[in-house]
């Protein structure tokens, strides 16, 4: 969408940005770390981490500066207006209480999937996934699904932005190969994963579309991948999973805050 002038406020831009520098590996950053990590020059990023210290959302260390628990708030307006998890957990929960381990409902944001809800019976120690999670889109059967959604410019411009990092000796990180990938997810109507973004999470994902067909959203249920394969998930779990993504696809349709907060192919 084109920009009207003056309509972009670049400071706040700039603090957004500021705030996304943390993330679990970087919870404590300097000014030119985060500097860097937010590709602003020192002066920039000092008058935005000084401003978010004095609104409550950063606190200082001597010379490093961390997040502070006010940053929750933010989220947490989104998860009570929206109303995500408590619309969308007893869809999960019926998920898991069928088949056991986790059950998400994520989209698409920028590179990455975005978890919306999530629910886990927390056996397995692996990665998990809350509200509120990313993780890339191209090593998931979550952000393949959602892959699979956009037109062939939106993918270039996707491969033009996306890190393509090599996760696992099974991840693809190929333009081509994943492309080849999305283009059978497109044709099957569901993705998998097996190990692509870490070692013992074998997933199955099947989309979640608005009153006009358009992919907004995707679920999934995963399993530890010592106990099941892709074609075992398939073949014991893509029935239930439709019939779940079917019930979401009806919640969405009577909440439309929810709805029209999700990704939104072009």
């Amino acid at each position: 969408m084109e920009e009207k002038k003056g309509e972009y406020v670049e400071g706040l831009a700039r603090g957004l940005k500021v705030l996304e520098c943390f993330d679990k590996v970087h919870a404590v950053l300097t000014l030119s770390e985060v500097s860097r990590r937010a590709d602003l020059n020192p002066a920039a990023a000092r008058r935005s981490l000084n401003t978010l210290e004095r609104l409550g959302y950063v606190r200082r260390i001597d010379r490093k500066f961390v997040l502070s628990a006010r940053v929750l708030t933010l989220g947490s307006v989104y998860l009570r207006s929206a109303n995500s998890e408590e619309l969308l957990l007893p869809e999960l929960r019926r998920l898991v209480g069928l088949f056991g381990e986790s059950a998400s409902v994520a989209t698409l944001d920028r590179q990455e999937v975005l978890y919306i809800a999530s629910y886990s019976e927390q056996r397995a120690k692996r990665m998990m996934a809350t509200a509120g999670t990313t993780f890339p889109a191209y090593a998931t059967s979550l952000g393949k699904v959602m892959l699979s959604s956009m037109g062939a410019e939106e993918l270039d411009n996707y491969y033009n932005k996306v890190n393509l990092q090599k996760l696992t000796d099974k991840t693809l990180n190929s333009p081509e190969d994943i492309s080849e990938q999305v283009a059978l997810v497109r044709e099957l109507g569901y993705a998998t994963s097996v190990d692509e973004l870490d070692y013992g999470i074998t997933s199955l994902a099947v989309p979640v579309k608005n009153s006009a067909h358009q992919t907004v959203a995707a679920i999934n249920c995963s399993a530890y991948s010592g106990r099941v394969t892709a074609e075992s998930l398939i073949e014991e779990r893509l029935e239930e999973l439709r019939v779940a993504a079917s019930r979401v696809e009806r919640v969405l349709a009577s909440h439309p805050a929810l709805m029209h907060s999700l990704y939104l192919p072009q």
